[in-house]
Order: C-alpha cells, then sequence, then structure tokens
C-alpha cells in the first residue's frame, strides 16, 4: 500500500475516533436534558460498582472492565429508579471487544424473588427441542413470546397471571429480571431516552399489577 493509502486509513480512523467522540457528548447531553426535565440528577461518570451492588442481575456480570455511566437516578412517581447505559469488554489486545447496553432499575415496595423475562429467541426453541424448557403457562402466545424462569414456579404464575400477560403482549420487548429489592429491564443495545420511560412504564405496569395476596405474603 502506497503513502497515500496509509493517509486515507489514518484520515478514516482520525475521523471514526472524532465521530464517536461528537456522539457521545451529543448522547450525554440529550439524556442529562432528558433526566433534568423529570427531576433526576445526572452523571456521566463511570460506576464500576453496580456488578457487586446486583450481583444477581447476570447482564451486569459480563466479561471484565464494567461500568455505568450516563447515569440517571431519583424518583419515578413513588418509586425509585436508576438509568444508565453499561459497558464491558471480552478478550485482551487484538481480540478485545466492547459492548454497551442500557438499562433501568425500578425499585419495588415489597420484597421480591428472582425472576427472568425475556423475549423468545431462536436458540429457545433449539433448547426446547432438546428438553431445556422454560416456564409455560395457559396463554399459548404469551409462552411462544416469551422465555421465563423463576427460582419459584409459583412465584411466576402469582407475578405473570392474566392481565400482566396481556400487559407484556400490548408492550413493547425487553428483557427483565428480579431480584429481592428491584427489577432490572434492558435490552442488547442502547436506549433512546424515550425508550427508559417505555422500560420503566413496563415495570410499573407489572409492579401495579401484582394481585393482593401476594403482596401481603410478601410484606409478611
Amino acid at each position: 500500500m502506497g503513502a497515500s493509502g496509509n493517509v486515507l486509513i489514518a484520515l478514516l480512523v482520525i475521523g471514526g475516533i472524532a465521530l464517536a467522540i461528537w456522539l457521545g457528548r451529543k448522547r450525554r447531553k440529550d439524556l442529562k436534558m432528558w433526566a433534568t426535565s423529570n427531576g433526576l440528577s445526572f452523571s456521566h461518570l463511570r460506576d464500576g460498582s453496580f456488578d457487586n451492588e446486583y450481583p444477581e442481575f447476570g447482564c451486569l456480570r459480563r466479561g471484565h472492565s464494567r461500568y455505568a455511566y450516563n447515569i440517571s437516578a431519583g424518583t419515578w412517581g413513588t418509586r425509585r429508579v436508576t438509568c444508565f447505559d453499561y459497558h464491558y469488554a471480552t478478550g485482551s489486545g487484538k481480540n478485545r471487544h466492547d459492548y454497551r447496553f442500557s438499562a433501568a432499575l425500578v425499585g419495588s415496595d415489597i420484597p421480591l424473588k428472582q425472576l427472568r423475562i425475556r423475549p423468545e429467541g431462536f436458540l429457545d426453541k433449539v433448547t426446547e427441542f432438546f428438553g431445556v424448557d422454560d416456564i409455560d403457562f395457559e396463554s399459548a402466545e404469551f409462552s411462544r413470546s416469551f422465555h421465563v424462569k423463576a427460582g419459584e414456579k409459583r412465584w411466576a404464575y402469582d407475578v405473570l397471571h392474566q392481565r400482566t400477560m396481556e400487559f407484556l403482549l400490548g408492550m413493547p420487548r425487553f428483557s427483565i429480571e428480579f431480584d429481592e429489592r428491584d427489577v432490572l429491564i434492558w435490552r442488547n443495545r442502547r436506549f433512546r431516552p424515550e425508550d427508559f420511560e417505555q422500560a420503566i412504564a413496563v415495570v410499573e405496569g407489572i409492579l401495579d399489577r401484582l394481585p393482593g395476596y401476594v403482596i401481603d405474603q410478601q410484606k409478611s
């Protein structure tokens, strides 16, 4: 490759870096504006404590070099929320790959139990063929659309009753995980500000539909 070719490659690399920096700054500005308009605090600084603070959420423990950033936090209605971008890496050197996605944490007023709900994928169909199954529900449409795992099947059925299944089928698809005190909702890509609002609405819809007997059991 001649000198002109090397110069062209160098310019493309520099241009790519400059574009990434500009897009990153624009995203921070847009998210800060969104957070402020909704009464939330905002910080673009990296926070590497999320994986240890929320050990039950597998997506926060992938790879290495893990940290949250662009963090919006505060109260949304009556619940505490934390919205953030997340980074992790796999491999090293020339084989290193960096990944970024967005998520929201929504606090619960009552203790919860482990539950995972995510859109059904092609690999789920394959593993199901070999006997690795998830929890099935009376709604065939819901069972086809979502992959559900729980430490206790009864808990999954209590949370995902008919009204909640109908609600989730009518909402945008996300991956959702419960621990004992929070619900994490995320996708394998970064959210737009309006996506954070949709994600929070999905979690609120699930928690607001918890049956009274479940709330009483969890509080006792």
